[in-house]
């Protein structure tokens, strides 16, 4: 619970910061592909994943069409595992990668994907309405420098101040 009040907390803080609305969420976008299990490779640093470590996302379809997600992280500072449990609804169509998500009912947040291996969803580059926020995902808990190199290049080039950049590690113990 206190991980999704952070999480709303900054969002509603964020919310004076320079907007994302100039970057266009992928196109072609085909939500089956998404779902499943994702690891976080870099972000922004914020107050709700301070000290996460083996962060994860994963992404369900629930029957009435909105996507269940949930968040692990190992918190490497308390040494607990933390669960943050959401839900995302599409913003336009099912085929533009564009949702609104919330921990917290009723507060949303955006989560626009602004980049997308659409051959194999492999990695994808997400962000929210502000430059605040940054994620960059994998399908494995690793990817190859170059890709991950030519990634951060192209956030940096949308305007994210990718040198305050946290990589995540993936070597909690499980749980």
């Amino acid at each position: 619970m206190r991980y999704s009040i952070l999480f709303l907390f900054s969002v509603m803080l964020s919310s004076c910061a320079p907007n994302t609305r100039h970057l266009q969420p992928v196109g072609h976008f085909e939500p089956e592909r998404y779902l499943g299990r994702w690891f976080e490779i870099a972000r922004l640093p914020h107050r709700f994943e301070k000290n996460l470590v083996s962060v994860t996302a994963n992404y369900s379809l629930r029957e009435d069409g909105s996507v269940e997600v949930l968040n692990h992280g190992y918190d490497s500072v308390a040494r607990k595992w933390k669960t943050a449990k959401g839900r995302a609804y599409f913003k336009q169509d099912r085929a533009t990668g564009l949702l609104k998500v919330t921990f917290f009912w009723p507060f949303y947040g955006d989560y626009k994907i602004i980049d997308l291996d659409s051959t194999n969803y492999s990695y994808a580059l997400v962000t929210s309405g502000t430059f605040d926020y940054l994620w960059i995902l994998s399908r494995s808990p690793e990817l190859e420098a170059g890709t991950l190199q030519n990634i951060v290049q192209l956030a940096d080039k949308f305007g994210f101040n990718t040198s305050r950049l946290e990589y995540v590690t993936h070597n909690a113990p499980e749980h």
